[in-house]
């Protein structure tokens, strides 16, 4: 053997591993998906997603709290109103379940949290699907895309940092940047949901926000799993409608993607680790077939094939941990 290579010389020692780390995980790193359902007070456990809660405001209020005390600052909202209708009219109302979030969370906090809504409106029509229907049951893509623009600029009326679109219509990043440029907000930032596949994924998020199709499916609308320039085709034509963020939806899978999608722009790669990756792994966890670790094990996965954020349900957990673990250390 040639003993001038020997690459476990590396590995030997716990804080020589550290020091040579290629790829890090921070607090900074992660935006944190919250739901807010219309109702007075408390909140309701999320069975299919362990740990994760429908809050009222008051319980949203409570909760963002508890984040900053944790260390985190991003936060991502989606809204889950009493009511719904074919048209998802309480998505774009100015006195809708996500603009009063919004409105407390900046009463209490002002600028201490960076608020991003989700513009979609699977949780706002009476059929679950993320836009306006014809007769036949498809989903209209352009005066879809009008209410999606309407929707986001109330959201920022409200007091949002960010928006992000999530439907997968065509053309909806550049319907959002002119209904935006030209109310006068052309410097808030658009994170789009450039790169969102029709996943088997997302399972447990319909549970949650109630968003799951009353009929059909979203394979008219999200990407085929099996096609990979199709992304680079959507980024594209988000980025040339004026997407600043871009985001590859689900993450865990799609790795080959995120690592495309990063070699491809020049503006930040979003990884939404989503609900179903989250579920799997805390099944796991609970039943004592993966220990712990595994969870920053798949997020490291995610910064290591290129991206520069990641959208977690796992943020206050981690928060938290490293938390008590720096806490351990300074005694």
């Amino acid at each position: 053997m040639n003993t001038n290579l020997r690459p476990r010389r590396l590995r030997g020692n716990p804080i020589l591993r550290q020091m040579i780390r290629e790829t890090r995980l921070e607090l900074e790193d992660f935006i944190y998906p919250l739901f807010v359902e219309e109702m007075e007070t408390g909140r309701k456990s999320i069975d299919s997603m362990p740990g994760m809660y429908r809050h009222s405001i008051p319980s949203l209020v409570e909760e963002c709290g508890e984040l900053i005390e944790a260390g985190i600052n991003k936060l991502i909202l989606f809204g889950i109103p009493k009511i719904k209708d074919p048209v998802g009219s309480q998505g774009y109302d100015d006195r809708g379940i996500v603009q009063e979030a919004i409105r407390a969370l900046r009463k209490v906090y002002g600028g201490k949290l960076y608020l991003i809504t989700d513009v979609c409106l699977c949780e706002y029509t009476s059929h679950g699907h993320c836009g306006l229907l014809n007769e036949v049951g498809s989903v209209e893509n352009d005066p879809t895309v009008a209410l999606l623009a309407k929707t986001a600029l109330s959201h920022v009326k409200a007091g949002a940092d960010m928006v992000a679109p999530s439907d997968m219509m065509d053309g909806r990043v550049d319907g959002i940047r002119r209904s935006l440029d030209e109310s006068g907000y052309s410097h808030i930032p658009i994170m789009s949901y450039s790169v969102k596949y029709a996943s088997s994924f997302y399972g447990p998020f319909r549970q949650a926000a109630g968003s799951a199709p009353s009929f059909g499916d979203r394979k008219t609308y999200q990407m085929d799993p099996a096609n990979s320039r199709e992304a680079l085709k959507e980024l594209e034509l988000d980025l040339d409608e004026g997407a600043d963020l871009v985001i590859v939806k689900p993450a865990l899978s799609y790795l080959d993607i995120v690592s495309k999608v990063k070699e491809a722009c020049k503006v930040p790669v979003v990884a939404y680790n989503v609900s179903g990756e989250f579920s799997m792994l805390k099944l796991a966890i609970a039943q004592g077939l993966m220990n712990p670790e595994v969870i920053e094990e798949s997020l490291l996965s995610m910064k290591r094939a290129g991206a520069d954020l990641i959208i977690t349900y796992f943020a206050k957990e981690l928060a938290q941990t490293w938390k008590g673990e720096r806490r351990h250390e300074s005694k």
